[in-house]
């Protein structure tokens, strides 16, 4: 499975037999949309745009559609009170490699949510903070109980996005999170090959 960065929380996720596009909000940023028609579409909250697409999550549940399984999980969203759970929080797993997209969470899981979540290849983390998602020190708390091979941030700050709440840097992010980037790069395809015991920092050029 190869991974692409397209700005905000947005990836596209391209398997064997299908695209999966993570959060296409990229018209209200002042982008262009990416979702296609023969694409699957993931919606980690209700308040993002529904797309013409293949297949639609928005909703937590068990999915499976052209060998891609994804699972939906209920989660406290970073803006919701104690006890609301507003975001979908997405393991999508095909041609053995298991990715979680996280989203607007609320900086804690719970260990039933970390034990739905189970052994995870890559986390797509959102660290751009100031009260509007996870920052580089939240995420890390996160990341320190799913144990991932491989973290992609997203959602950091970038001059071509009119974000509604300013966004931290990347450089300042990846402070509170204490990793330095191992490669930057256009597209990223994880090899376990390339695995150990010690979480690997990809960085994702915008596409």
């Amino acid at each position: 499975m190869e991974l692409q960065y397209f700005g905000a929380n947005c990836l596209r996720l391209t398997s064997k037999n299908v695209a999966i596009v993570v959060d296409d909000n990229l018209q209200k940023l002042g982008l262009k949309t990416i979702t296609k028609p023969e694409d699957i579409s993931l919606r980690t909250s209700a308040d993002m745009p529904i797309h013409d697409s293949r297949f639609v999550a928005d909703m937590p549940g068990e999915y499976e559609i052209s060998g891609v399984a994804i699972h939906g999980l209920a989660a406290r969203s970073h803006m919701d009170e104690e006890g609301k759970t507003s975001a979908v929080i997405y393991t999508v797993e095909a041609d053995e490699v298991k990715v979680l997209i996280l989203g607007h969470v609320f900086p804690k899981l719970s260990e039933e949510q970390v034990e739905q979540i189970g052994l995870i290849d890559i986390a797509v983390v959102p660290v751009g903070g100031n009260g509007y998602t996870l920052d580089g020190v939240g995420a890390l708390g996160i990341l320190k109980n799913i144990e991932p091979k491989v973290v992609i941030p997203v959602h950091y700050a970038d001059k071509a996005i009119k974000y509604e709440v300013p966004q931290a840097s990347l450089e300042e992010a990846l402070k509170g999170l204490g990793m330095e980037p191992t490669e930057t790069v256009a597209k990223y395809k994880f090899k376990a090959a390339e695995a150990s015991d010690v979480t690997r920092l990809i960085v994702l050029e915008r596409q």
